[in-house]
């Protein structure tokens, strides 16, 4: 019987630190972007995020193994808390370069902040929910990670509405209050020991991985990368840029696209293939979805040399990739679990996300550089090239059990 306790008192403190970083990705880069940041600076004040989240999550699981999920995941709100408070002091009197390292190095704190909450949360499901029992386990896993991106949605508009009523500092008060919450209701109501392995584990063995999970590891560095080759700079930019939008259209674009792509990641069992094994109807779904996934850019490349309405062809063709992104996420999401045993998941969990923080990285570093060379057709060209990588680590993935 899945401990519905548990369960709900890691995804509430989930949810919440995800409602404060969606916010404040959209406050830092619509922030900057008014200050007159090229698209390459605003890539650069994420880069540090996605760096940290590398090394955060190399060690991250480790440290959940030996002391349990609750110390990775209070850490990580309370690091967020502190990365919030500290912001707030940024002075805009400042030279560009003092300024944005300055952001880099907060940046770095809230990206540790990230990866040790997500580490907690995934790796809960595995344990929260009962063995052998496959198809819940995608249930619920496709559960958290759809409505976790759902509540990042909501945090991207409400970053670019606290941005526009309040300003910048206030903002990142009222965010750090609310964790601040957060914090404590979690310190009260999750049981120290979930998470903590019965062998204690060298750290050493952060490496040592199946074949199925280094190529699933793999996929998901490209696929990752992907999706932010153009959704980190480019699309925000270009839609401020080049369509006219304001501050809060953009805000509530990427919001509506983020929540919607969280949604569909919630239903993601039911649009895919499932087996009584648990994995291999999965892996050929993640084969399928995955060549899908190479379309959607490649028709909006082409939309755009052929001089198709911008604004028509992004909206439509953005939220088409969103779904189909989604289905990919959600199943690779699903599969890192399936791969993994129960005593010591977070150490398989935390070298996956190792590789999605590094596809991001590259995906962050790439967006404001294409962007720049070459536009959002740039941004998109990248990432078409990247799913195409990705796929061929999907495809070596061996459907028998």
């Amino acid at each position: 019987m899945l401990d519905i306790r548990n369960y709900a008192s890691v995804t509430a403190a989930y949810w919440g630190f995800m409602l404060t970083d969606g916010a404040l990705r959209m406050l830092v880069l619509l922030h900057f972007h008014a200050l007159g940041y090229t698209p390459f600076q605003l890539a650069m004040l994420f880069l540090i995020y996605e760096f940290m989240g590398i090394v955060t999550n190399t060690y991250g699981g480790w440290i959940a193994s030996r002391y349990g999920l609750k110390l990775t995941l209070t850490s990580g709100l309370t690091f967020q808390i502190i990365a919030l408070c500290v912001l707030s002091g940024l002075d805009q009197s400042w030279p560009t370069t003092q300024s944005v390292i300055f952001v880099l190095g907060v940046q770095g704190l809230s990206g540790i902040a990230k990866d040790l909450t997500k580490i907690s949360s995934k790796s809960a499901i595995k344990l929260i929910v009962p063995k052998d029992t496959p198809g819940a386990l995608y249930k619920w896993v496709a559960l958290l990670t759809g409505s976790k991106n759902a509540v990042k949605g909501v945090g991207f508009f409400v970053g670019a509405l606290l941005l526009s009523i309040f300003g910048f500092q206030p903002s990142l008060w009222i965010m750090a209050g609310f964790l601040l919450a957060i914090l404590v209701v979690s310190s009260i109501t999750v049981n120290p020991t979930i998470g903590r392995a019965s062998k204690k584990s060298k750290f050493s063995q952060v490496f040592t991985k199946s074949r199925a999970i280094n190529l699933l590891s793999a996929a998901r560095v490209f696929l990752f990368g992907a999706r932010d080759v153009w959704f980190v700079v480019g699309v925000p930019v270009f839609l401020y840029d080049q369509l006219g939008w304001s501050f809060h259209e953009v805000g509530a674009f990427m919001a509506c696209w983020v929540i919607g792509y969280g949604f569909v990641q919630a239903i993601a069992p039911k649009l895919t293939l499932r087996s009584l094994d648990g994995q291999s109807a999965e892996i050929r779904s993640a084969k399928f979805w995955i060549v899908l996934l190479f379309v959607v850019p490649i028709v909006i490349v082409v939309g755009l040399h052929l001089e198709v309405d911008p604004g028509m062809l992004l909206v439509g063709n953005l939220a088409l990739f969103g779904i189909v992104f989604a289905v990919n996420s959600a199943i690779h999401s699903y599969l890192i679990l399936a791969f993994s045993k129960h005593d010591g998941v977070s150490v398989n969990v935390g070298f996956y996300y190792m590789a999605n923080a590094a596809g991001r990285l590259l995906g962050t570093l790439l967006s404001g550089l294409s962007y720049q060379a070459a536009g959002l057709t740039g941004c998109l060209g990248v990432a078409a090239a990247f799913i195409c990588i990705s796929a061929l680590f999907t495809f070596a993935l061996r459907e028998s059990v």
